[in-house]
């Protein structure tokens, strides 16, 4: 949570587009480009899916324009039409046929209404016309003729709604197929019509199972669905596809299907399904909140198109197909012609023919493979972007670019497969657009904010830092640049100097361009010793290297790292000087100065120039504890504060000291090794040692003097050794003084 807190800014940018996306699924603001998206990815996958193979059981009879080229332009006589339908059902054996073509007005081309004029006026005195008339008119009686054709037969007529100002309708409904009552007053939005165009009584009276043959065309004039119950006038009619479905699986009542409720509240108003029943069976075909399915296009479409056969009309006049070439196939009347407009723009073609968009249902439907957009979608699209988009805006935030990519990535990955999965597993189309757009989006805001804003400011902190700083330790600043600044504060640091000695002898004998060399080499090696153990850089003052540990990022173990860097650095200076002796160079000599206490760290100095720096009387101890080294013929000299904060180093005290300045005296250190290097003749050394600074502290000078010999025995070359045995002889002189407290007191810095 604390990280989380640190991002707001970043989290609410991220959150941006979230909140379109949602006012877009709920209807408050629709973005049409996502609509439009939404189109086009159902489109591409609808391509991609589609199974581009043929269905054997539907057949199309193609008014196509050979058709027209050999019988004659459209309408033709219904007689021609009968002859067609009995040759299709006597000598083909098909199961079933329908129409989609309407024949709204009574055909005329025999010319039997105006022989029958003739006959009452011009004619009627005319001996044998009017009973000759009467002879032939069953023959010239072609609208009779075809429904003589169509009688107790399995066909369905086609029809169509229309929508105009007056509300014009021609010929006769089919019965409806489903009550009002039905509905239970539920506001359901069917597709609704004002007029309608139908078949005249005679055809209809013939075969009255008939269905409408209207498609839905969206917004972008693409055919995508059909309704499969379209409202007129508070009746309930079906479709061309349903009807034929229907005639096929024994032409089962038509009920509404309402979700269960204890899956959906009661107040929820949608339509789920139509249930076909029969015979105690239910049949669910579902639909959208139009009550319309999408079409399940098999393939590209047409004569070509491979998805269903395609036979001319002509050659079933000409009996150019063998009998029974068709048994017990399911037929469709329609034309590709294009003069006859009946070609209609499909997600998977431009022309592709009406008649083609019902039998693509009629498989579906048959396969029990459906696709629709269910009521429900909106829900599944709030409840989708709020998953996703919250899982980014909470996520991103916290990753580095590498990682925010791939949580976008698997995030995106995750609604695409969701989206496929039930497509492809359940036959529901759900819009994927809006979360993927939000997801994007998201993504590039969260990246052009982490750059342009949170970047700048992780650019200026290691432009800030990144001369005192090891660069593992800007690196670590940058994760979180708020936390970090310039501003002065009080921490407990340790602070080491180190002054380098002999430089002067050397700069007598050496070109300054040498010296130089020489020194900048020294330096180089020592910083990368202090930026390796985590150290900063306070400045270089002529031979002298400040450092401190703690700051700018909090270093629980700053002592013990401070300790290690100096023994790390007095091992240095011995391989520089193997080096000198080699080429014949003067030795340099190192004292260095470690102090642990609370200090004031932050940008200090001038209007003209300012640095990064600590200050305090523990800082000044710090650079006095440096100058001692010398004092005790040791390079390391450090204070009692940083020794307790470092146990897992072996420690020799060096004295009790009162530096200038400081009232208080302190105890100084020498770090002999690691704790658990210590090897057994300096552990011993340590021993006799604590018990000459006994000794010592309690004027006990002859046991001193013991002592003192047990360690030049031990180690002769220690000038410690000869200090101490200076300072008893010299002591030895001076009456016993009750006050003295064992310090010893340096006057100079």
């Amino acid at each position: 949570m604390g990280s989380l807190s640190k991002h707001w800014s970043r989290i609410a940018v991220t959150l941006i587009p979230l909140v379109f996306a949602l006012l877009h699924a709920s209807g408050v603001m629709k973005i049409g480009v996502l609509q439009r998206l939404d189109d086009i990815i159902y489109d591409a996958r609808l391509r991609a899916t589609m199974p581009k193979t043929l269905d054997e059981r539907i057949v199309i009879v193609d008014i196509d324009e050979k058709s027209l080229a050999e019988v004659g332009r459209w309408p033709w006589g219904r007689n021609k039409l009968a002859e067609l339908v009995d040759d299709l059902f006597e000598r083909q054996k098909i199961t079933l046929l329908g129409f989609d073509v309407v024949f709204a007005e009574a055909d005329e081309s025999s010319g039997l209404k105006r022989l029958r004029q003739l006959a009452q006026s011009e004619l009627k005195d005319q001996a044998g016309f009017a009973e000759r008339l009467n002879q032939l008119q069953g023959v010239l009686d072609y609208d009779a003729a075809f429904a003589r054709s169509l009688e107790k037969k399995a066909v369905v007529l086609g029809y169509y709604f229309t929508s105009d100002r007056d509300g014009r309708t021609s010929g006769a409904l089919p019965a409806p197929v489903m009550e009002k009552d039905g509905l239970q007053g539920r506001p359901i939005k069917f597709t609704s019509w004002n007029g309608y165009g139908s078949n005249i009584d005679q055809i209809a009276k013939a075969a009255p199972m008939a269905g409408f043959f209207n498609s839905i065309t969206e917004g972008d004039g693409v055919v995508r669905s059909i309704p499969l119950i379209a409202e007129y006038k508070g009746q309930y009619y079906e479709s061309l596809s349903m009807a034929m479905f229907r005639m096929l699986v024994g032409l089962p009542s038509v009920a509404p299907g309402f979700p269960q409720e204890r899956f959906i509240n009661r107040s929820y108003q949608g339509l789920e399904s139509i249930l076909l029943k029969q015979g105690g069976k239910t049949l669910a075909v579902p639909v959208d909140d139009r009550v319309a399915t999408l079409v399940p296009f098999r393939g590209p479409g047409g004569v070509n198109g491979g998805s269903f056969k395609y036979i001319s009309a002509a050659d079933l006049l000409a009996k150019r197909i063998p009998a029974g070439a068709l048994k017990d196939k399911i037929v469709l009347l329609g034309t590709t012609a294009p003069g006859l407009l009946d070609l209609r723009v499909t997600p998977v073609g431009e022309t592709y023919p009406g008649v083609e968009t019902h039998a693509n249902v009629i498989s579906g439907l048959l396969d029990g493979k459906t696709f629709v957009k269910p009521d429900y979608a909106v829900g599944f699209e709030v409840v989708v972007l709020l998953l996703a988009g919250i899982t980014l805006a909470f996520t991103l935030p916290l990753l580095s670019a590498p990682r925010a990519v791939a949580a976008s990535v698997a995030v995106i990955g995750a609604l695409v497969a969701l989206n496929f999965w039930l497509y492809l597993g359940s036959g529901l189309v759900l819009p994927l657009a809006s979360a993927l757009v939000m997801a994007l989006t998201a993504f590039a805001l969260n990246m052009s904010y982490g750059y342009f804003v949170e970047s700048r400011s992780k650019r200026e902190l290691a432009n800030l830092f990144g001369t005192y700083v090891p660069p593992e330790l800007v690196d670590e600043m940058v994760k979180d640049p708020d936390s970090y600044s310039m501003k002065a504060t009080s921490k407990e640091l340790t602070v080491m100097f180190c002054d380098m000695r002999g430089f002067t002898k050397m700069s007598e004998k050496m070109e300054p361009t040498q010296l130089q060399e020489l020194l900048n080499g020294v330096f180089s090696r020592l910083t990368d010793l202090i930026r390796a153990n985590r150290g900063t850089i306070d400045k270089y003052m002529g031979d002298c290297v400040m450092a401190f540990w703690g700051a700018p990022v909090d270093t629980p173990n700053h002592a013990h790292l401070a300790t290690k860097t100096a023994m790390e650095m007095a091992n240095a200076i011995r391989k520089v000087n193997e080096e000198h002796r080699a080429k014949g160079l003067p030795e340099i000599g190192i004292g260095i100065g470690l102090n642990t206490g609370t200090m004031c760290v932050g940008d200090m100095g001038s209007d003209i120039r300012r640095s990064y720096t600590v200050i305090g009387d523990s800082v000044n101890l710090g650079s006095r504890l440096e100058g001692l080294s010398k004092a005790y013929g040791v390079d390391i000299v450090v204070s009692e504060s940083t020794r307790k904060l470092a146990p897992d180093f072996a420690w020799q005290e060096l004295d009790k000291v009162r530096v200038k300045g400081k009232e208080q005296a302190v105890s100084i250190f020498w770090p002999m090794a690691p704790a658990d290097r210590l090897e057994k003749p300096h552990a011993d050394e340590l021993k006799v040692w604590g018990a000459l600074l006994k000794a010592y502290r309690s004027q006990d000078w002859d046991q001193a003097d013991v002592h003192l010999l047990n360690l030049q025995r031990m180690n002769a070359k220690k000038y410690l050794y000869e200090l101490y045995a200076e300072r008893v002889a010299s002591m030895r002189l001076l009456p016993f003084d009750p006050e003295w407290d064992g310090a010893t007191n340096f006057e100079t810095k």
